[in-house]
């Protein structure tokens, strides 16, 4: 089969490939635990799924506005605004089948062949897949453990050239759960303005703060007019299956956006909109709770892979997973993360599909019971000593 040249730089996500290795060693019989993949193992809270029904029964099953419904954009930009302490516009809001499209449609529409884009190392593997993509180049922006895995402004100044183009942040951090402060971002803004560059910021786990407090990087002075924010439904209120985000972005960057949506997709299904609606306004009992045992969970799992032996593991500000440092184990983590699935049954991903500065650690989602954590981490633990 011939195909488009592009392809053999879009790369992919390693977690899927190890979930599918998982299910087939399932399938022969094995009990595997599932530490590999970013999903909540909590259900949508039954309001969420009652509005979506009831928006069904109400007719909205047809098309919509590429943007979005009207009444979810001005909502999903009200809740913007609220938690970011800043204006939004319904016209500077744009709503996709998940986040993940914001991303991919922010990159095509303001990256040309030949730019650069700063993407986090280690990160979320498709920033770089989808910028090799386009044609551009990413560059990665180291992220130390030394330094908690927050962001260098330093290091982010040094690799600042004329191609340039954007700048990639995540906060709450996939994969080490690192938070960056607002001086963080206040240095990332005085980068970017100072040379007129797009920061896209990947804000998917902004509920999910253990330590600190949130921040958005479209707070800091003049950077509203230069920021592509990324939200979504999937991890606050375990809806991943929903596919419903959004980005907030000038509203002439929106409407470019949204022309790249009645490109691919045509709209977001209207009913699942109306369901994030019903999410932000119902009760937030549920979702509370499940950040509350996420972090129950990270502290069990953290002090369980300090007791291991050449494993050593800080405790992450945010997000659901940790990032432990394998490297006084001897073992090459990709062969680390193959033997714990292969011969002690449980899934991680090795810090290498996060890119190359990953090598050295592995990463472990905390999206499970505390029973199956203490579980894999004992399997883990065998397999080391053994």
């Amino acid at each position: 089969m011939r195909l488009a040249e592009r392809m053999s730089r879009l790369g992919t996500e390693t977690a899927f490939e190890v979930l599918a290795r998982a299910g087939q060693l399932e399938a022969e019989g094995r009990d595997i635990i599932h530490l590999e993949i970013g999903q909540p193992d909590f259900d949508t809270p039954q309001y969420i799924k009652d509005a979506a029904c009831q928006a069904l029964a109400d007719g909205f099953t047809g098309y919509g506005p590429s943007a979005g419904l009207p009444q979810a954009r001005e909502r999903y930009g009200r809740y913007i605004a609220e938690t970011r302490g800043i204006e939004v516009d319904p016209a500077e809001v744009v709503i996709t089948p998940g986040a993940k499209p914001i991303l991919f449609f922010g990159i095509l529409a303001l990256v040309d062949e030949g730019d650069e884009v700063i993407c986090p190392s280690p990160g979320y593997p498709i920033y770089e897949s989808v910028t090799e993509f386009v044609g551009a180049t990413a560059v990665p922006a180291r992220l130390r453990e030394e330094r908690e895995f927050r962001l260098d402004p330093e290091e982010l100044a040094s690799v600042i050239t004329d191609k340039t183009r954007m700048i990639i942040i995540n906060s709450p951090h996939n994969p080490t759960g690192s938070v960056l402060t607002m001086a963080d971002l206040e240095a990332v803004a005085e980068v970017a303005l100072a040379n007129e560059i797009w920061v896209l910021s990947d804000e998917p786990y902004s509920k999910m703060i253990y330590e600190g407090e949130h921040h958005s990087i479209a707070e800091v002075d003049g950077m509203k007019d230069w920021t592509i924010l990324l939200e979504g439904f999937s991890k606050t209120y375990a809806m991943t299956g929903w596919r419903l985000g959004y980005g907030v972005m000038p509203a002439e960057l929106a409407e470019q956006v949204a022309k790249l949506h009645t490109n691919s997709n045509s709209c977001t299904a209207s009913f699942v909109q109306i369901a994030g609606i019903a999410a932000y306004d119902g009760p937030q009992e549920e979702s509370e709770a499940m950040m509350a045992a996420f972090e129950e969970r990270r502290d069990i799992m953290v002090e369980g892979l300090n007791a291991l032996p050449g494993v050593s593991c800080l405790s992450p500000a945010g997000a659901f997973y940790v990032f432990p440092n394998v490297t006084e184990t001897g073992i090459d983590s990709r062969e680390l993360a193959r033997r714990c699935l292969e011969e002690a049954g449980v899934a991680v991903l090795s810090g290498t599909a996060f890119g190359a500065y990953g090598d050295g650690y592995l990463r472990l989602s905390s999206a499970n019971s505390i029973e199956n954590i203490e579980e894999a981490i004992g399997r883990i633990g065998n397999l080391l000593e053994g």
